[in-house]
C-alpha cells in the first residue's frame, strides 16, 4: 500500500485453503495460548480439478516476500503493497522488494506486554488518495493494562492514529483477542478475549470474552443485538480470526483452554459458551462450536476464505489448516515453516505470516517471513 495507491484491502482471495490457526500461550498457566494463553484450486475447466483439502506442503510453490520481521501480527495488502503490524509497536510496510519500518504514533505507548501490544490492523474502504485505516492494540490504563480500536492516516510517510473508535476493552498479558476485519455490511468487527477472567466472557455488559461490531466512525450499530452495546457475540475465549463465506456467514478460529480449539459460525447475540461449555460438552442457550480439535491443539489465529473454503493458521499446530465441512474434519495442508499468525488470499496466491519470534517459537536465521504461496501445477 502507498500512497496514491490505495485500494480496498483484499482479505479474501481466490483459493479453497481452510486454515486451523495455533495460538499464543498462556503464560500464567504455562500452556500456550494455543492451548491456554495464547483447487478447487483446480484450473477452470480442467479435468484435474484439486481438492484443497487433500494438498500437503510437497503441492505448494513457497516464495518469501520479506524476511527479518519482528512479530508480524496481521497482514493487510493493496497491491503490490504488503502492511503487516509489528507487535512491538511498529509498521511494517514491503513494496518492490523493499522493507519499511515505522513506528506508529499513539495517544498512548503500544504496552508489548506478553500477548499484548499492536495487533489486528486492516485498511479502510474509502476513495482517499491518503492511506487511511484500523489498529487494534494493548495499552497501559490507570491500573491494568486495557485495548482499543483506533482510526489510523499515513502523513508524511507516518502512520498516526486520528481518533480512537472504542476505548477501555478489558486487556491481560494473555487472552487480548485483537483481529479486526471490515463485515460484507461496511461495519467494523473486532474480537475481544476475556483478558484471562473466564467470568467476563458471559457478562454481556462488558466487552471482553466478545466479537465486537461498530461503526467505521466509532458508533454502535443501530441493528446490532444489545441496545447501546458494541457486542455482536459473547462467551468466547481468545477468538482470533474472522472471515466471512459466500452467503456472509461470519466464522470465527477461537482459543481453547487445554487443546478443544474451535470454529464457531458466528451470529448477533448468541452467546458460545466459554467458560460453562467446552468441546464436545451442551447447554441450553449456548452455541456449539461447528467443530473443535479435541484433544489436538491448533491453537488458531488468522482465517480466510478460499471458494468458500476455510483456511485457519495454526500457531502451536504449525500448520495452516483447511476446513472440510463436508467431513466435518480440518486438514493439514501446509506446514514446516513453524508458527502461523495470519492468511490472506488475493485471487490467485495464498499468503501466511510466520510468527516464529513472538516468544514460543524456535526462529530460523531469516525469521519472521511473509511467505506467498501458490498451487504446484
Amino acid at each position: 500500500m502507498s500512497e496514491g495507491l490505495w485500494h480496498p484491502v483484499h482479505l479474501a482471495g481466490s483459493l479453497i485453503l481452510l486454515l486451523a490457526a495455533c495460538g499464543d500461550g498462556n503464560d500464567n498457566a504455562g500452556v500456550d495460548e494455543e492451548n491456554d494463553e495464547e483447487n478447487t484450486a483446480a484450473e477452470d475447466g480442467g479435468e484435474d480439478e484439486r481438492d484443497i483439502t487433500e494438498l500437503t506442503a510437497e503441492d505448494w510453490d513457497v516464495e518469501t516476500v520479506a524476511s527479518d520481521l519482528e512479530v508480524p501480527w496481521s497482514l493487510a495488502i493493496a497491491d503490490d503493497l504488503y502492511i503487516m503490524p509489528s507487535r512491538d509497536g511498529h509498521i511494517i510496510e514491503v513494496q518492490d522488494n523493499e522493507t519499511e519500518q515505522t513506528e506508529l504514533e499513539t495517544s498512548d505507548p503500544i504496552a508489548h506486554e506478553g500477548e499484548g501490544g499492536l495487533l489486528g490492523f486492516i485498511l479502510a474502504e474509502d476513495e482517499s488518495e491518503v492511506l487511511r485505516g484500523f489498529a487494534y492494540y494493548t495499552y497501559s490504563g490507570e491500573t491494568e493494562l486495557k485495548n482499543r480500536i483506533v482510526a489510523l492516516e499515513k502523513q508524511n510517510g507516518t502512520w498516526a492514529e486520528t481518533d480512537i473508535l472504542l476505548d477501555q476493552i478489558p486487556g491481560s498479558r494473555i487472552h487480548n483477542g485483537g483481529r479486526l476485519a471490515l463485515g460484507p455490511d461496511g461495519y467494523l468487527y473486532a474480537t475481544a478475549g476475556d483478558a484471562n477472567v473466564p467470568d467476563l466472557a458471559q457478562d454481556k455488559t462488558n466487552l471482553a470474552g466478545s466479537i465486537l461490531r461498530l461503526t467505521p466512525d466509532g458508533d454502535v450499530p443501530d441493528d446490532n443485538p444489545y441496545d447501546d452495546s458494541y457486542v455482536y457475540s459473547y462467551g468466547h475465549r481468545n477468538a482470533q480470526g474472522l472471515a466471512w463465506n459466500s452467503e456472509e456467514e461470519l466464522y470465527s478460529s477461537e482459543h481453547g483452554p487445554t487443546a478443544q480449539d474451535e470454529i464457531n459460525i458466528i451470529e448477533a447475540g448468541n452467546n458460545y459458551g466459554w467458560p460453562e461449555i467446552e468441546g464436545d460438552e451442551s447447554a441450553d442457550g449456548l452455541e456449539d462450536p461447528a467443530i473443535h480439535s479435541g484433544n489436538e491443539t491448533w491453537a488458531p489465529s488468522g482465517t480466510a476464505f478460499y471458494e468458500d473454503v476455510l483456511l485457519v493458521t495454526g500457531l502451536r499446530g504449525e500448520s495452516l489448516y483447511a476446513y472440510d465441512e463436508e467431513a466435518g474434519e480440518m486438514a493439514t495442508v501446509f506446514d514446516g515453516e513453524g508458527r502461523l499468525r495470519d492468511v490472506k488470499t488475493d485471487g490467485e496466491y495464498v499468503y501466511l505470516l510466520t510468527n516464529n519470534t513472538d516468544g514460543r517459537g524456535s526462529p530460523g536465521d531469516d525469521d519472521d517471513r511473509l511467505l506467498r504461496l501458490s498451487i504446484d501445477e
